[in-house]
């Protein structure tokens, strides 16, 4: 059964580049334009093994979106990757703090995403 991410980032360019290169390597994608719709998918039942999300976004940025899903019991060990522009070492340790497994900057290549997400997925 193929792994399910949830893609978060409120650029629809950003996301279709991203699906496409996780569709194409066997994931099953779920998106989501900004934290606070992720967590409305999340609390209405959608159970991803990974989330991708960018920090910088509307209504709800990634870093408040990973303390929200952290403390949802269905979700606490749903590991969680950054895709963001954000290379700011505060940041990124504030990610990691409040329960990111990792940090990307971007660009990434989709080679390089999918072997990340192989380290941090188990059978992926």
């Amino acid at each position: 059964m193929a792994k399910i991410i949830l893609i978060v980032d409120d650029s629809p360019t950003m996301t279709m580049s991203v699906k496409s290169s996780l569709q194409m390597n066997g994931f099953e994608v779920q998106t989501a334009s900004d934290g606070l719709q992720a967590l409305i998918k999340l609390k209405g039942g959608l159970k991803p093994d990974l989330i991708i999300t960018d920090i910088n976004m509307p209504n709800m940025d990634g870093l408040e979106l990973i303390q929200k899903v952290k403390a949802l019991p269905s979700c606490r060990f749903v590991p969680i990757l950054t895709l963001t522009t954000e290379s700011d070492s505060k940041k990124r340790d504030e990610g990691k703090r409040l329960g990111a497994t990792g940090w990307l900057v971007k660009p990434v290549s989709g080679i390089d995403l999918v072997n990340v997400i192989k380290q941090v997925l188990p059978g992926a």
